[in-house]
């Protein structure tokens, strides 16, 4: 069966610096692109970014961007978030997940994607 698993949250201080990990299973992530998506408390799901499958085009939610860095190592059917210079508004439970539809274009709407993960806690301490 197809399984998201995601790694690498934690406690940080504010400017400090977590890399997410994003590890696939019973899918390959040759076929899929991979949205990473974070959910704050009393709030909705919210876009981090994303990476295509086919040419690893990448898209970026404007609070994350210059901070945050999204790669991935295909053969071992993972993909990476690497954040820097964290601020307390990025705690969130981080998810990725997986669309087969994304060879080109990755996409920042949650309903386009097939499978999740269950999560990763990042918080970050002012």
């Amino acid at each position: 069966e197809v399984q998201l698993v995601e790694s690498g949250g934690g406690l940080v201080q504010a400017g400090g610096s977590l890399r997410l990990s994003c590890v696939g299973s019973g899918l390959s992530f040759d076929d899929y692109s991979i949205g990473w998506f974070r959910q704050a408390p009393g709030k909705g799901r919210e876009v981090v970014s994303c990476i295509s499958s086919g040419d690893d085009s990448t898209y970026y939610a404007d609070p994350v961007k210059g901070r945050f860095t999204i790669s991935s190592d295909r053969a071992k059917n993972t993909v990476y978030l690497q954040m820097t210079s964290l601020k307390p508004e990025d705690t969130a439970v981080y998810y990725c997940a997986a669309d087969l539809y994304g060879e080109y274009y990755c996409s920042s709407r949650s309903n386009r994607y097939d499978h999740w993960g269950q999560g990763t806690q990042v918080t970050v301490s002012s």
